[in-house]
């Protein structure tokens, strides 16, 4: 049976450049890159801590059908329209502070919600993500 989804795949601008803002600003590991035969990279990065959750930074133009969709894929991304998903912390106010530091850009500050604290952040390529604590972990010890 299915048990998860172990790869999620991330249109990005350029993927040298998300490599470096994945690794170097986040924390992630880099856990492929690789060229396959047709040409495409094959660049994943893992959060630290994790065993079995990766993003696949993938440039749209490379594996998309068409260079036409492709281009529109990569409008889309740059014009920050895209959020791949929710990034969870254990801590979103001190991690917020800890990635601002590190050059992160934040569009919305740390707020508490009914479902914990949550901030918004932009990668490299526009793409936003919900970096939020869930209330259930702030009651945890």
């Amino acid at each position: 049976m299915i048990k998860g989804i172990s790869i999620v795949s991330v249109w990005v601008l350029d993927q040298d450049s998300a490599k470096e803002f994945y690794e170097g600003k986040l924390g992630f590991t880099v856990t492929n890159d690789l060229k396959l035969d047709n040409g495409m990279r094959w660049l994943t990065v893992r959060p630290s801590g994790s065993e079995s959750q990766e993003l696949l930074l993938m440039d749209p133009l490379h594996s998309m059908l068409d260079e036409e969709t492709g281009q529109q894929v990569r409008a889309l991304v740059a014009k920050g329209a895209l959020s791949p998903g929710v990034m969870a912390t254990s801590d979103c106010k001190g991690d917020h502070s800890t990635l601002a530091g590190r050059g992160v850009e934040f569009t919305q500050e740390p707020a508490d919600r009914p479902y914990g604290v949550e901030a918004i952040m932009r990668d490299d390529s526009g793409n936003w993500y919900s970096f939020t604590q869930h209330k259930f972990l702030q009651d945890q010890p």
